[in-house]
């Protein structure tokens, strides 16, 4: 009977503490999708800033209803081929306990489920940066349930499914440096270079109309990504997930330092953008780091994403291809920076006993790393590519040039961000009746 006992003792148990965490980390995770919508909404011109808060907007909705009719069950299921996962019970989350464990946790597969379905809400958002006011609304919809389906799903088994290449190989990341955001990076590139530049690009100014709205949606970003990286550990039991939790914000704070000293030297000034676009740039890189390094690899970290990614921005304008908010300089170029740097800064003494090149181990997990990156970039460009590709010569991809200069928001969702026609006094109450005294009033000032 002892051994029996010893097994008993050994079975996890439903922790109500962990349960919980979980709970508030997805929570936290979805709070980032508004949050990027704010953050992207910001950076466009007025006539663009609805367009691209429901293009984030609207991938709540689809992920949410594909993730529950059988994308869960195509990341996280029974593996096939260490390509694709399937499990026919999870179909439409049918026939899942209430208290059926995720395997070797302490938390419901139902809590696991749905903090993964915020990942997959958030990853194809990011893309949508890079779009900004010239894709069709509907076919943006359309990519989303699509991309989703042929990338997205399969991606996230390789990197995070049992008997997916990447989990099988080694490959470390932690909370989504390949899965999301080099994933996401790489399509968004793969899709610009398929529908082409806006109109003016390079001639017109396209500054940010609201940076208070960007840094707005930073700050919701750097806040919910602590669920987003911390939670990833699916638990408080051993420590890893504070140590995340510290790197995370440690990073972060590297990042956005780096990227202001290189403004200022660059550009003799340190800007608002430049601090918001720094923040995520180190939350971006330390993402796939973070169980794996220390506190003070998370600072070398974040500062080395901070410089390579104000520098990768420009980068566009030198090869021509128009990537509107930098969703491929920060994300994709924070991505493979993140996960590369764990082959040189990896500890072994976080999330695995593994060791990077700079403490003694080698460059065995180098390799690995760059086996997950530029199998995942080279996946998602061209499939997205494909796929903006097949859209765009069905039902179109982009917007009539004249709808995308007067403003898509007008064509696509006949709304306008802001109103002032209620607004009272100045110039827009100047009638016919009036304009005689106006008139007189300007020339006796002038006189």
């Amino acid at each position: 009977m002892a051994p029996a006992i010893t097994l008993a003792a050994e079975a996890p148990k439903l922790s109500a503490a962990n349960t919980g965490f979980m709970l508030i980390c997805s929570a936290l995770v979805l709070i980032m999708t508004p949050g990027l919508a704010f953050f992207y909404g910001g950076m466009v011109r007025v006539k663009s800033t609805l367009n691209m808060l429901m293009m984030s907007f609207i991938s709540i909705g689809i992920v949410t209803i594909l993730w529950v009719l059988y994308g869960f069950s195509m990341a996280f299921g029974t593996d096939s081929g260490s390509i694709i996962g399937w499990n026919s019970d999870w179909v439409g989350l049918s026939n899942i306990g209430l208290t059926q464990l995720w395997d070797g946790y302490t938390i419901p597969i139902f809590v696991f489920m749905v903090f993964q379905m915020m990942f997959a809400i958030i990853t194809p958002a990011l893309i949508s940066g890079a779009l900004a006011d010239r894709v069709k609304f509907t076919a943006w919809a359309l990519f989303v349930a699509l991309w989703a389906t042929v990338v997205y799903f399969p991606v996230a088994h390789w990197v995070w499914g049992t008997g997916g290449w990447a989990f099988e190989l080694g490959v470390i990341d932690f909370a989504g440096g390949t899965a999301v955001h080099i994933n996401a990076g790489a399509a968004a590139l793969g899709v610009i270079l398929v529908i082409g530049k806006r109109v003016g690009f390079k001639k017109d100014p396209m500054r940010p109309h609201s940076l208070p709205l960007v840094m707005l949606g930073a700050g919701l970003l750097w806040f919910g990504w602590f669920g987003f990286n911390a939670g990833s550990w699916l638990g408080n039991d051993d420590g890893v997930g504070a140590l995340m939790f510290v790197n995370t914000q440690v990073a972060t704070a590297a990042a956005m330092l780096a990227w202001l000293i290189y403004e200022k030297i660059r550009h003799g000034a340190f800007t608002t953008l430049g601090a918001a676009s720094g923040a995520v740039a180190g939350l971006v890189a330390i993402t796939p780091s973070g169980g794996a390094v220390s506190p003070l690899g998370a600072i070398a970290v974040g500062a080395i994403a901070g410089v390579l990614c104000a520098m990768a921005v420009g980068l566009k304008y030198k090869f021509g291809y128009d990537d509107s908010l930098d969703v491929v300089g920060v994300h994709l170029v924070g991505g493979v920076v993140g996960s590369l740097l764990i082959g040189l800064f990896a500890s072994g003494h976080g999330q695995s006993t593994v060791e990077g090149l700079f403490y003694g181990g080698g460059l065995t997990q180098f390799w690995k790393q760059c086996a997950g990156v530029f199998a995942v970039l080279a996946y998602s460009l061209v499939a997205s590519a494909i796929l903006a590709f097949l859209i765009d010569k069905t039902i179109g991809m982009r917007v009539t040039e004249d709808e995308e200069v007067t403003g898509i928001d007008q064509a696509e969702h006949a709304e306008t961000a802001y109103d002032f026609s209620g607004a009272g006094g100045g110039a827009a109450r100047t009638t016919a009746a009036t304009a005689p005294v106006a008139d007189a009033a300007s020339k006796k000032v002038d006189a």
